[in-house]
């Protein structure tokens, strides 16, 4: 798969501040890819950096292919939106797109059907002669991605942009953001977990200026267990009480009867550290000697939000 942003050892220091450091990432193209780390991890930095709206201290970057080095090259390639969008607000949302389509002279198709199509697109149309002074924290946000989108670009560079959202905000962005991907990479930072965990393609999590793991969503969850299985049984066995034989299984911890339907049964087993492969197995035996059918074994994975806080110890960051 080719990458639609590839940074190498990108670095940005200040006087007494290293806010980033040494940063290697590879977003593929066509995905969405979200961007993690607590306050001050230097994710707006980074994104900065790849806007072209900061230089590095060191370091690379392409996007699309074009090197950060570029210049209006480059700019082609990328549409951002800050964390807090501003606009004038005088201006109504159509106004505001138009001008900002100013900026981009080579996209040749008409400006006029295509701020046209953006405002539908974000869910603005009715609000399009508004002034945008008049418009909620959300619909600014939309109206941003609007103009983010208005140059065409390959890769959409977005610094938290459903932190004005609420819950309901926050899912109609997402659900734009998914639509976009057949267009356009999203490379975009949060701090909203549960939304990344559901709309992401990839994670990169970032602290104190430095990578600390990129993957994807899939695998990174994957990679990360409770040292828990959860066993579910089927079959006229199943109706009958198990929990003693699945807790007199060697390297059992605990057991937790977590439902029941009918003849089915599921139980959360916590095991020992590293046990879980042989007590699989060990599901598998009891369950042929017990006229059970098993329908599921298999670990338990943690969520984002706790693979997040396993990588990034909070209590430094209290402190």
């Amino acid at each position: 798969m080719t990458s639609a942003i590839t940074a190498i050892g990108l670095t940005k220091h200040y006087p007494g501040v290293q806010a980033l450091t040494g940063l290697d990432l590879d977003v593929p193209t066509g995905s969405i890819y979200g961007f993690l780390g607590p306050n001050g991890a230097g994710k707006t930095t980074a994104l900065k950096l790849l806007a072209g709206l900061a230089r590095p201290t060191s370091g690379t970057a392409t996007v699309a292919g074009v090197s950060l080095e570029a210049g209006e090259a480059y700019k082609r390639a990328i549409g951002f939106l800050g964390q807090e969008p501003r606009f004038y607000d005088w201006m109504t949302g159509r106004e505001t797109l138009r001008y900002a389509a100013s900026f981009y002279p080579w996209v040749e198709d008409p400006i006029e059907p295509r701020i046209a199509g953006l405002l539908d697109l974000v869910g603005l149309t009715d609000a399009a002669e508004r002034r945008t002074g008049t418009y909620s924290g959300g619909m600014r946000q939309r109206l941003g991605i609007a103009q983010a989108l208005v140059g065409r670009p390959s890769v959409l560079l977005l610094d938290e942009p459903v932190s004005a959202l609420d819950p309901i905000g926050r899912k109609a962005a997402f659900d734009l953001l998914e639509q976009l991907k057949h267009d356009t990479t999203i490379f975009y930072s949060t701090h909203i977990l549960e939304d990344v965990e559901r709309v992401s393609d990839y994670v990169a999590i970032l602290d104190r200026g430095r990578l600390v793991r990129a993957a994807p969503t899939a695998d990174l969850l994957g990679s990360f267990t409770r040292d828990q299985l959860r066993v579910t049984f089927a079959g006229t066995g199943a109706a009958t009480d198990v929990t003693a034989g699945l807790r007199g299984l060697a390297g059992v911890v605990s057991i937790e009867a977590a439902s029941a339907d009918g003849s089915t049964r599921t139980y959360v087993l916590t095991v020992a550290p590293d046990a879980i492969d042989t007590i699989q197995r060990a599901v598998q035996g009891f369950a042929a000697s017990n006229d059970l059918l098993v329908t599921e074994n298999s670990p338990v994975h943690l969520d984002l939000e706790e693979v997040f806080l396993r990588l990034i110890d909070p209590k430094e960051h209290a402190a």
